[in-house]
């Protein structure tokens, strides 16, 4: 039987601050950052990755977006080849690889809330936390509700709620959460959210936002465009389920999206070293069905962010903010369709009894 790790929103940890660039820790590990990191570390000197991840050679580009480049040449190398793809509503395969056939070494433990009474609370299901083989960063492992369900790569309100508790419940700004739709570099069609620690600031996590829907905490960035939410321990449910709103929308528009959780500071707080909550991006973007990837980098959750791991050394080393630019903005909808796209879903959120369709996953999961 897994390890069970059992968290209540007691275990949150509010007063956080932005960190400086490197790899030190920003403040002490709390009991999640010392599973994580603990387990991670035990199955990586047990050879259960597909390649050793070593310190990676890192550097911040000359520039006001701040990307963090990253060579990592084996995970372009030895990752497992991606699934093919065809559509974003792409429904479940068991004749595919899924996390119901991993090596179970590679399991580091189960979440589990429980009421702050102490009590287990009867709304979740299981979410399952394990290594990324293929990683792109320390720390790096996979969230996955109840693999035994076979839910397919579609967000819900319970996956997307557990991501924003699992960085409340880190004292590093460092650790991150993303998902990738289908069309949008997710490489298996099987629900899961990746998180891994990043010691470096990301642009995402101060930069000043336009309100969109502020009733609903919703707002606008500028470069990549894509919609904000933020949540502070309180509002973790909420907000879940406001996310979803979108990305359900997303999915039944056929766009692909991909989606960022990060410590960062409240919209409109001056004090941009605050991190005491989490920002939560959603990026739609063209879909990418069987097309060429990148022989620079792929543009997924942390490459949108800020985080550019790079496959070879020529480009990691000629790379400049402006070329980074570039690639991303190949992989985001025009300029006019995404202002379409803000239009129809501005115009869907607004009313009162939003008409926005759950796939396909069961409605006692999607009820949190």
């Amino acid at each position: 039987m897994p390890l069970q790790f059992v968290y209540s929103r007691q275990d949150f940890v509010s007063d956080v601050f932005g960190q400086r660039d490197g790899p030190s820790m920003t403040s002490s590990l709390t009991d999640f950052d010392r599973i994580v990191q603990a387990g991670w570390t035990d199955r990586m000197e047990r050879g259960l990755f597909r390649y050793r991840l070593g310190d990676l050679q890192s550097r911040v580009l000359p520039g006001p977006h701040g990307f963090v480049a990253q060579l990592n040449v084996e995970r372009g190398i030895e990752r497992r080849k991606p699934q093919e793809i065809l559509s974003i509503q792409q429904e479940f395969n068991p004749k595919q690889f899924n996390f119901n056939k991993i090596n179970p070494d590679e399991i580091l433990f189960e979440m589990l809330e429980a009421t702050d009474g102490g009590e287990l609370s009867s709304s979740h299901c299981r979410m399952v936390v394990l290594v990324n083989v293929s990683p792109l960063e320390f720390g790096h492992c996979l969230f996955v509700p109840d693999p035994s369900r076979c839910f397919p790569q579609i967000l819900t309100p319970f996956a997307i709620q557990v991501g924003i508790e699992s960085v409340l419940l880190s004292s590093q700004t460092a650790f991150r959460v993303g998902f990738n739709s289908l069309g949008a570099f997710a490489s298996i069609n099987h629900l899961h959210l990746h998180g891994y620690y990043l010691h470096y600031n990301l642009r995402i996590e101060s930069v000043p936002v336009q309100p969109l829907i502020p009733h609903k905490g919703m707002y606008l960035c500028d470069f990549p465009a894509g919609f904000l939410f933020y949540a502070e321990r309180k509002e973790v449910r909420e907000v879940a389920k406001a996310v979803c709103q979108v990305t359900d929308y997303l999915v039944k528009e056929n766009i692909a999206h991909n989606v960022f959780l990060t410590r960062g500071s409240p919209p409109g707080e001056k004090d941009c070293c605050l991190r005491r909550g989490v920002r939560i991006v959603v990026w739609p973007r063209l879909s990418c069905f069987g097309a060429k990837e990148e022989s620079a980098f792929n543009v997924a959750l942390c490459e949108l962010a800020g985080h550019l791991p790079f496959k070879n050394k020529t480009d990691f080393e000629l790379v400049t903010e402006e070329a980074a630019i570039e690639i991303l903005q190949r992989h985001l909808l025009p300029s006019d369709e995404f202002q379409h796209l803000k239009k129809r879903l501005f115009d869907q959120l607004m009313c009162k009894e939003p008409e926005i369709t759950s796939f396909p996953a069961s409605e006692d999961f999607r009820k949190v």
